[in-house]
This record gives C-alpha cells, sequence and structure tokens, in this order.
C-alpha cells in the first residue's frame, strides 16, 4: 500500500549556515539510505513566501500570494511510501529528520499515479477540503469528485505528472520525535478549518502557467508549492 508523507517544521526566519545546510542534507541522506526502495516520491518544498493559496474552486478561483502568517508550522515537504502496513510506513515516517523538530502527517493513498518522468522543479498542488466534510471512497460524494478529477486530467492533459486522492482525515497519523521518544497522534498534525485530500505533480513552464492549471483542480482550496528539485527519486 502507498502513503503519503507531508513533512511539516517551523519556517527558517534566516538561510541556515553552510555547516547546518550540510548537517540537514547529511540526515536526508541517511534517511534515504536507510529507507531504501520504499521511497517512491519525495522533494523539498520552496519556503512559504513562494507558495500560492487559490481558493473559489475552478469557476471562480481567487490566487493569494503567500506567506500566509495563520499557521505556525509550513510544509517543508513530502514523500510516498510503499509499505505493507501502516505500522511499517509508520516506522519509516519515524525516521524522518523533520520529526525531531517538527512533526510528519501519514496518509493512506486510494492509488497512486506514479510520474513516468523525473521530477525536477516542478509544482506540488496540495489539494485541501473543510474538515468536517470528509469524503469517503465508495460513497455517491466520491464518485462524484472522481467525475471532476477525470474532467482536470482530461483538460490539463500532459501538465500532470502524478498524484493521488487521500482516504479521510480520521485514517491520518501525526508523527513526533521528542527526546528520543516516538509520539503519535491520530488523526492531521493540525486542527484547523481544511484538511488535505490529495495532491498533484504539476508541470509548467512558469509560476503563471502553474497558477493557471492549479486553478482547474476541482477543490475547495489549492495549496501551491515549486519543488525545489533536490531529490534524486
Amino acid at each position: 500500500m502507498h502513503y503519503f508523507t507531508l513533512l511539516l517544521g517551523p519556517e527558517a526566519t534566516e538561510e541556515p549556515d553552510a555547516e547546518t545546510q550540510a548537517a540537514i542534507m547529511a540526515a536526508y541522506t541517511e534517511f534515504h539510505a536507510s529507507a531504501g526502495a520504499a521511497i517512491k516520491a519525495g522533494d523539498a518544498l520552496a519556503g512559504s513566501a513562494a507558495t500560492v493559496r487559490i481558493t473559489g474552486g475552478p469557476d471562480h478561483p481567487v490566487v493569494t500570494d503567500g506567506p500566509f502568517a495563520e499557521g505556525a508550522e509550513v510544509a517543508g515537504g513530502y514523500y510516498v511510501f510503499e509499505a505493507d502496513d501502516l505500522d511499517d510506513a509508520l516506522g519509516i515516517a519515524r525516521r524522518i529528520p523533520a520529526c525531531q523538530e517538527g512533526a510528519v502527517e501519514v496518509w493512506p493513498m486510494v492509488g497512486w499515479e506514479s510520474p513516468t518522468e523525473r521530477i525536477g522543479s516542478d509544482w506540488f498542488a496540495l489539494l485541501l477540503e473543510p474538515a468536517d466534510q470528509p469524503c469517503t471512497p465508495g460513497t455517491e460524494e466520491w464518485e462524484s469528485g472522481e467525475c471532476r478529477h477525470a474532467e482536470f486530467g482530461r483538460n490539463a492533459g500532459e501538465h500532470i505528472l502524478g498524484g493521488a486522492p487521500l482516504h479521510p482525515p480520521s485514517t491520518a497519523t501525526t508523527v513526533r520525535v521528542r527526546d528520543g521518544q516516538l509520539l503519535l497522534t491520530d488523526g492531521p498534525y493540525a486542527e484547523g478549518a481544511e484538511v488535505a485530500s490529495g495532491f498533484y505533480l504539476l508541470r509548467a513552464t512558469d509560476r503563471d502557467e502553474a497558477v493557471k492549471i492549479a486553478s482547474m483542480i476541482p477543490a475547495t482550496t489549492v495549496h501551491l508549492h515549486r519543488l525545489v528539485g533536490v531529490s534524486d527519486l
């Protein structure tokens, strides 16, 4: 089964020095070596100042540039794992360096459209829906949503590199490690008005085209992030 993990943590107020950057890179290199083939995709996300928030849906999109002050924690990266079960996925997630100071959300995915091309400095679109309106696979609401996303797929075409819907927030687990102790919490990290429902990996020639494509996604809110493109996955 495939699991989506969203890395959350405090955003740096200034650029880390060379020694700190080297330590961070070494920690993630070690994690990648330990997780091995379980990692199917992943990358770092550009800072929140480069994030775009899109609301209103495809019919009346409203685009707002970041940063957004309402959250103390920001998304800094993502992974897709292949694991036997949730316990296996959590065992992998606990080794992610982001767990030490921030948190990692682990979500079971409903399928996985794996990219057929190498991901570089492309775009990551995180789909958000109201927390009090979970959508469960197999329901009429879910089937209706699938039709809307199929239409988006036809319209966006080759701009879509991959993506997946996520199971409802009740299936998510937040992972933290503090002083060497594993802390697991049911549900997403923050008790916000919106929770993740899926994601897309998008390719666009520039920011304006990326925003145009993301504005077509049938979601209550879309957070559009630039991928840093540092991953060799």
